[in-house]
């Protein structure tokens, strides 16, 4: 005799087979497997679109990339699944076999089957733009949904493709409607079963929490192989729950005062002198004679103008004739390095000429308005400091750190009437303007100023003002984004030559960081290249600089042209005084940090790893040189040395707020 239940509504009792304790998750089995494969396309499309220039083979996209990613999907599901499990545990067989019932958890099983496209599709947009899947980067844009939602709506076809995949689940959800309704069995789900059944997923959680990372399966030292390999929604909850480490617990570490004594015997080969206290990073700089003086600063900072897009430094497209007809009246510095692949990393190591401490920048961190700033160096100097900014300066958090350490600010707020705007702020040319009327004010207040800029237009969605040559209105993307940047700057300074203050006035232009991040490295290195150069016409004679240089060494740097007499913890150096041999120079990539000195790289990582790799720059096309990377020898004295610099910057920052 089979056990039975009564559909409500029918039209007098109607008996039906209830389901089997099985039966009744096959809908999950079926989203289950269809997870799977749309995890295998997307590694399959990004591979095709964006792995051609990275030296992933075929052979390595079916034996290494699709299994490995078939795993890290798998056990991702596990937690992803759980939800719609409890749904699946808990409702009667009753509701679940009515008409109603079978129609909601259709519609459920479709919702459930449009986030997945819909994933896939953002992830396929964030790897064109980052180069890796979910990320710090995702986590941190989730924190400012204005500026981030507005560029995807204005960079993206987002309601065209929200269609498009409406679309296509409907199709999927008709043809698969069997499978994805609960199956109808001739014996009865029973809760004692069905919890069994549960009971066994929830145990998987259980051990996947406990012994599995979000990295465990990466397996080899190319680090696109590992991207792709990887699962977007785990390396984001990953990226969430660390996106603000306490350093001593995840990282390497050494003894406090080792840690100390290698720092400052580090930074002591720039010829500056420490106080008695050895556990102190300041530094006294003395006077230089033959220095400029009290002139004003004013340091540019371009959004994404990586030197591979640079004539000065070997392109020959052609994108950047303003740039390089300054190039030649300046100092140029051939070998610049950002610290990070995001604003507020280059933004924290102009400002502060701190290291890129992980995984979230001092920026962005409670307790950063007790940062020893370049602008309190020259604040003490009776400098006027200021950051301006062509969007609004809330995002990023670059108000609250830039005015809690003495800086003025004045961001698209006080830009009146722009020419032209979009989410992320007005245009280049709109924010020069407005800087050319700011300094025409502090030059009339008879005190020197300071002041960092930092733009906005080369990003995406890469819309500018109209009437541009060789820049369109929208749709030229990168390209047109640098060539834009390009002629904004020439625009400011054509200008700024007709105001008394220029001749007084010390330039850096300089970007934030490169475009994107490529490349087969934890941290590859190419891709932190970056334009930097010293312009002040009759104070600083034209050259170029072969020494390496971080944006972290700016500061001391055009603080050793000024000649002026200062202390600071500065973790850079004055490169155009520099007689100490090999560089160290610091990165931050995602969770790794990195030191490079010579030929040697010392890479950290999460869960105190760590890795030496020999460097070697060869030369490349276009009079560009390329890094190649090696696996190397552990060289402990190097990791040290790394490992004293991060944790380092660390101590100072949460214990002694930067030695204020």
């Amino acid at each position: 005799m089979h056990s039975s239940v009564s559909l409500p509504g029918a039209a007098g009792p109607r008996a039906v087979p209830a389901l089997a304790a099985f039966g009744r998750y096959r809908p999950l089995a079926v989203l289950f497997a269809a997870y799977l494969a749309i995890g295998a396309l997307v590694r399959l499309v990004l591979w095709a679109t964006f792995a051609h220039g990275e030296h992933v083979s075929l052979l390595q996209l079916l034996f290494e990339i699709v299994p490995v990613g078939a795993l890290n999907d798998t056990f991702e599901a596990i937690y992803l699944f759980l939800p719609p499990a409890i749904l699946w545990w808990l409702v009667p067989d009753r509701v679940l076999v009515s008409r109603g019932g079978r129609r909601t958890f259709l519609a459920i099983a479709a919702l459930m089957l449009y986030g997945m496209f819909y994933v896939a599709v953002m992830e396929f947009f964030f790897f064109d733009e980052f180069n890796a899947r979910f990320n710090l980067v995702a986590v941190d844009y989730l924190i400012y949904p204005t500026e981030v939602i507005g560029n995807i709506r204005e960079t993206y076809p987002v309601v065209t493709l929200s269609i498009a995949l409406a679309v296509l689940v409907l199709g999927l959800g008709w043809l698969l409607r069997d499978r994805l309704a609960p199956a109808v069995e001739s014996a009865p789900s029973g809760f004692g079963r069905r919890t069994l059944i549960f009971a066994a997923h929830v145990a998987l959680v259980v051990v996947a929490a406990c012994t599995l990372r979000a990295d465990a399966l990466e397996h080899g030292a190319n680090r696109v192989v590992n991207e792709l390999a990887d699962n977007g929604p785990a390396n984001f909850f990953a990226a969430f729950r660390t996106n603000r480490l306490e350093y001593p617990q995840f990282y390497r570490t050494l003894e406090p005062a080792r840690a100390d004594a290698l720092v400052r015997a580090d930074l002591a080969n720039g010829g500056a002198t420490f106080g008695n206290d050895p556990a102190s990073m300041t530094r006294h700089f003395a006077a230089a004679d033959a220095g400029l003086g009290k002139r004003n600063v004013v340091v540019i900072t371009e959004e994404s103008f990586g030197a591979e897009f640079v004539g000065a430094y070997g392109d020959d497209r052609g994108l950047t004739p303003n740039f390089d007809r300054l190039a030649r009246e300046g100092l140029l510095f051939r070998h610049a390095y950002a610290t990070g692949t995001r604003t507020v990393r280059g933004l924290e190591a102009i400002s502060a000429s701190f290291p890129p401490i992980p995984s979230e920048s001092i920026i962005k961190r409670p307790g950063n308005d007790r940062v020893v700033t370049w602008g309190e160096v020259l604040a003490q100097q009776g400098y006027h400091t200021s950051f301006l900014y062509g969007g609004y300066g809330a995002f990023d958090n670059m108000n609250e750190y830039f005015a809690g350490n003495g800086f003025a600010i004045s961001d698209r707020r006080e830009i009146a009437n722009p020419s032209f705007a979009n989410i992320w702020g007005v245009a280049d040319e709109d924010l020069f303007r407005h800087a050319v009327d700011y300094y025409d004010a502090r030059a009339k207040d008879g005190k020197p100023f300071f002041s960092i800029i930092m733009s906005t237009s080369n990003h995406k969605p890469y819309t500018f003002p109209a009437g541009i040559d060789g820049v369109p209105e929208h749709g030229g993307g990168r390209k047109a984004g640098v060539r834009y940047a390009d002629y904004a700057i020439g625009r400011f300074f054509d200008e700024a030559r007709r105001h008394a203050w220029f001749a007084n006035t010390v330039f850096v232009i300089v970007a934030d960081h490169d475009a994107r991040v490529y490349g087969a490295a934890d941290v590859p290195l190419h891709s932190y290249e970056i334009p930097l150069l010293i312009l002040a016409p009759g104070l600083v004679a034209p050259g170029t600089v072969d020494t390496p240089t971080s944006q972290i060494d700016i500061a001391p740097t055009v603080m050793g042209l000024l000649g002026l007499s200062y202390d600071a913890p500065f973790f850079g150096q004055d490169v155009l005084h520099w007689h100490g041999g090999e560089r160290s120079l610091l990165f931050n990539h995602n969770h790794d940090v990195a030191l490079l000195r010579g030929g040697e790289f010392a890479v950290l990582g999460l869960n105190r790893s760590a890795e030496t790799l020999s460097y070697f720059r060869r030369p490349g096309p276009a009079s560009r040189d390329v890094d190649e990377f090696h696996p190397a020898p552990y060289d402990e004295s190097l990791i040290d040395l790394a490992t004293a610099y991060y944790q380092t910057g660390y101590r100072l920052f949460t214990q002694d707020g930067g030695e204020r």
